[in-house]
């Protein structure tokens, strides 16, 4: 299995809105995950989610912030052994914003199809180049 899965796209909006896209919980919730219960963007802060009766119960801490350019997350599973890391990186490009996401660790996780590489590929396709994108343009 793959270790690591990269992807950058560039979306038609400015760096500043796109951070704030990125780390605003209530847009969070329409963009990346909807069980979000609550978000705090600091440093060693827990997200929290809603309780959606999934088997797989996400277990995510902030890990590294640099405002306005860098989110790190913790990506793990209570009571599944495997711990990965998730990073966005925004680099300005005028009034375009390019986005750079890494998500390591993959590997560690149990051998099962929840757990495969193209499940991750295929989610991150989905969240960051149709959910991420459609969210920054609703709201021009």
């Amino acid at each position: 299995m793959n270790d690591c899965f990269e992807i950058e796209l560039v979306y038609n909006a400015d760096v500043i809105k796109v951070w704030q896209t990125l780390t605003n919980a209530e847009l969070m919730k329409i963009w990346y995950f909807p069980q979000i219960k609550h978000f705090d963007l600091k440093v060693g802060n827990a997200f929290r989610f809603a309780d959606d009766g999934s088997t797989y119960k996400k277990n995510w801490r902030i890990t590294r912030l640099e405002n306005d350019r860098l989110m790190a997350h913790s990506w793990g599973y209570q009571d599944y052994p495997g711990y990965s890391e998730v990073t966005f990186e925004l680099f300005g490009q005028g009034n375009m914003t390019a986005l750079r996401l890494t998500h390591t660790g993959l590997s560690s996780f149990p051998q099962n199809l929840h757990f495969a590489y193209q499940r991750f590929e295929l989610g991150w396709n989905m969240i960051l180049d149709h959910n991420l994108r459609q969210c920054l343009e609703d709201q021009t």
